[in-house]
C-alpha cells in the first residue's frame, strides 16, 4: 500500500490530524558516502588487478609496479570491502529504511507510527495505537561525546517509542518545540524538561 502525498502533509489540517514525516535514508550525507566509497573502492580494485595482470588499468598511477601478494591483494581485498559498503549505502537509499511518518488523528482517535524497514516480511513497519493510550511525551536530551536528542510517546503498557529520526541530533530548540506542539496537540503532559 503507497503512502499519498496528502496522508502524508507537515501540517496540521483542520486541528484534527498532525502528520510529520520523518526523514530515513535518503540524506545527502548518505548519497555523498555511497558516492566517494564506490569510486575508492573501484580505485583499490583497478590497483590490485592491475598488480596482478601487469596491465595499467588506472590512468592516473602505475600500480603494475605494486608485488600482487602482499600489496595487490590487500588492494583488492580494501577494493571488494569498499564496493561492498558503497552498494549497501545505494541500497538503504533506494529502501528509504527508517522513512516513514508519524500521524495523530483526532477524529478517528487513532496514533500511528509508520516506517520503512528493510525488504522482507516486515518491510512496512506500522503501528497503530488508540489515542486514549497515550499518556506522555517524553524528551531525552543527553549532551557530551555522543549527544541524544530524541522525542518518545509513552504508550499504557507498551513503553517508549521514538518519534524522531536516526543520525544527526536536532537541535534543542527543535526538540522543545515539536515536544511542546505535540504534548500541546495530544493535551498529554510533557516530561524530561
Amino acid at each position: 500500500m503507497a503512502v499519498s502525498k496528502a496522508t502524508v502533509s507537515d501540517t496540521t489540517d483542520q486541528d484534527s490530524v498532525l502528520c510529520r514525516k520523518i526523514l530515513g535514508s535518503r540524506r545527502w550525507s548518505n548519497y555523498w558516502w555511497a558516492a566517494v566509497t564506490a569510486v575508492g573502492g573501484t580505485g583499490f580494485l583497478l590497483a590490485g588487478i592491475s598488480s596482478y595482470t601487469g596491465l595499467n588499468l588506472l590512468p592516473f598511477a602505475d600500480p603494475t609496479q605494486l608485488i600482487f601478494i602482499p600489496q595487490g591483494i590487500v588492494m583488492c581485498f580494501y577494493g571488494t570491502a569498499a564496493l561492498l559498503l558503497s552498494l549497501y549505502l545505494w541500497l538503504i537509499c533506494i529502501w528509504n529504511v527508517g522513512g516513514g511518518y508519524n500521524r495523530f488523528d483526532k477524529e478517528a482517535q487513532e496514533v500511528e507510527i509508520f516506517r520503512w524497514g528493510f525488504p522482507g516480511k516486515n518491510r512496512r513497519i506500522d503501528f497503530k495505537y488508540p489515542l486514549s493510550s497515550v499518556t506522555a511525551i517524553r524528551v531525552e536530551i543527553r549532551e557530551g561525546l555522543n549527544p541524544k536528542r530524541a522525542l518518545y510517546l509513552k504508550i499504557k503498557g507498551k513503553g517508549d517509542i521514538p518519534m524522531t529520526r536516526v543520525g544527526q541530533p536536532i537541535s534543542l530548540a527543535a526538540v522543545e518545540n515539536q515536544g511542546a506542539e505535540l504534548a500541546r496537540f495530544l493535551q498529554v503532559p510533557l516530561e524530561g524538561l
